[in-house]
């Protein structure tokens, strides 16, 4: 593993003041660790018909589709209105596992529960999945948001995690690196295009979501992924509110302010921590006009547009 990481381009990011040092595999960046745990799970993950994957690029929306999705598949067993709903004491993140850091402990649950359905989450490029995901046609939703605001969350984010000043990082610089595709999971747009392929392929297994419009119309697109999950709501369980319920848990409004996710700490067991807080910024539309000028816009606006001529979407 040491000697395949060894050989692998390296770019070390100037804005993060060189705190941060992304690695290229298979045409996409990621720190070091999670470029390990791919090869990792690329040689050894055994996937099975009833694991359901979570995929996303960093900062599109991913602990909000966990949200939901946990709640969906477990409603039978924790109703969202009770105080005693585990997203009331534990941040989505723990919720369900990611495939880069948490192999074992996916890979103990396939052997505890073979016959439970499993939610598992990726950053992974869809070419980058393991090969027995796609052999076993497991289901696949996949999450995109617009690219600027994905810039401001993933620069704040970064800012964040390393403890960068805020007079020390330069978001121009920060923007740059994007548009040169070096980024967290990146390049972003190869990111979108791979799933998005893939769903216009597969529509029955891979599941495309467009973070706006699960903001602009958040019950709709929840029964939508609880259908494609295999759990679709009954009428009864829409009469009585069991949708409006899981919408009103799993809400940036709810969640950003429980105090797990004000004041705990994610993986402080595997020897460093993240504060959760850092994943539940604002989850707002258009914040990125507080931070591009006109011609940061005009750059992003034009490359995506090259990157995506042909295919419908838009990023803006």
């Amino acid at each position: 593993m040491e000697e395949i990481c060894n050989t692998l381009p390296q770019h070390t990011s100037g804005w993060s003041k060189e705190r941060l040092t992304l690695y290229k595999y298979q045409g996409y960046w990621n720190v070091r660790e999670l470029v390990e745990g791919a090869i990792m799970a690329q040689k050894t993950f055994k996937a099975k018909p009833n694991n359901l994957f979570l995929c996303s690029c960093p900062k599109t929306g991913t602990t909000w589709l966990k949200a939901l999705a946990f709640s969906i598949l477990t409603r039978e067993t924790f109703n969202a209105s009770n105080t005693t709903h585990p997203l009331l004491t534990t941040m989505p993140h723990d919720c369900v596992p990611f495939l880069e850091q948490d192999l074992k402990k996916i890979q103990d649950n396939q052997i505890k529960n073979s016959d439970a359905l499993q939610l598992v989450a990726t950053h992974l490029p869809y070419a980058s999945l393991p090969q027995t995901i796609l052999a076993s046609n497991c289901k696949i939703v996949y999450i995109y948001r617009n690219v600027k605001d994905v810039i401001v969350s993933n620069f704040h984010f970064i800012k964040e995690a390393f403890k960068i000043p805020k007079e020390e990082a330069s978001f121009e610089d920060a923007l740059g690196e994007y548009c040169q595709g070096i980024s967290l999971s990146g390049p972003y747009w190869d990111h979108i295009l791979g799933y998005w392929r893939a769903s216009m392929e597969r529509p029955e297994t891979v599941l495309f979501l467009k973070y706006e419009d699960m903001k602009s119309d958040t019950t709709s697109n929840v029964k939508r992924l609880a259908g494609f999950l295999g759990y679709p709501f009954s009428i009864q369980e829409e009469n009585a509110g069991v949708v409006d319920n899981i919408v009103k848990l799993c809400s940036f409004e709810n969640l950003s302010n429980l105090e797990v996710n004000k004041s705990g700490k994610h993986r402080s067991e595997e020897g460093y921590e993240i504060e959760n807080r850092i994943f539940f910024r604002k989850a707002k539309d258009g914040d990125w006009e507080n931070y591009f000028t006109y011609e940061m816009k005009e750059k992003i606006d034009k490359l995506v547009e090259e990157k995506m001529i042909g295919t419908g979407l838009v990023l803006k």
